[in-house]
């Protein structure tokens, strides 16, 4: 049975979240077939699942994508966490670095990069959607992505240079790409079998 759910997001991101005219709580709500309750004063929401709601996993869907709008992504990304093989992962900065802000704000330059470059690399190798946001990092995409993300940014948490991590990055991609180049062309062995009979 499906239950209600209960969360909060920052106060700022209640607006995005409801949109001009409620557009936005109501395009939710038709999406996930929900209910939603929210409380502007206090930046919490409550999930009601609908009385003929199809999807078993609908409330849980509607929480991480209202968990990711509240982490500063747009709606439009969000939404691709309704689909069954699209995950939210959110870095909690203070896990790694403590409650250091001269740490924090170290660290999120250093996952940013000069001009965007390093956020925009793991964001194109990965193959993810990736925001820096207050004291987290959060993560939208399949779960191989999202791990691949996810330990490129805890590479620079634990102190990795850059180059290293670029590294890490161009070499799964790569080996993401030969995979699916295999899947395409249907190998499952690295080497490829030439006939050796008459033709």
């Amino acid at each position: 049975m499906v239950s209600t759910n209960y969360l909060k997001i920052p106060q700022k991101r209640i607006g995005v979240l409801i949109g001009p005219n409620g557009e936005m709580k109501k395009k939710i709500e038709d999406l996930t077939q929900t209910i939603l309750d929210i409380d502007s004063n206090e930046g919490t929401v409550t999930i009601y699942p609908r009385e003929k709601m199809e999807d078993p996993l609908g409330v849980w869907k509607t929480n991480h994508i209202i968990k990711a709008i509240g982490r500063g992504f747009s709606p439009e990304i969000a939404f691709k966490l309704n689909e069954d093989d699209v995950y939210l992962e959110v870095i909690k900065l203070t896990d790694y670095l403590g409650k250091s802000k001269k740490a924090l704000a170290r660290y999120k330059g250093r996952i940013i990069g000069r001009d965007g470059k390093t956020r925009d690399l793991i964001i194109e190798m990965a193959e993810v959607s990736l925001v820096v946001f207050g004291k987290t990092v959060s993560i939208i995409g399949t779960i191989d992505s999202v791990l691949v993300a996810k330990e490129a940014i805890e590479m620079i948490l634990n102190g990795s240079r850059h180059k290293s991590v670029y590294g890490f990055l161009e070499a799964k991609h790569k080996d993401k790409k030969l995979k699916e180049f295999k899947n395409i062309v249907g190998l499952e062995k690295d080497e490829v079998e030439f006939r050796t009979d008459n033709i």
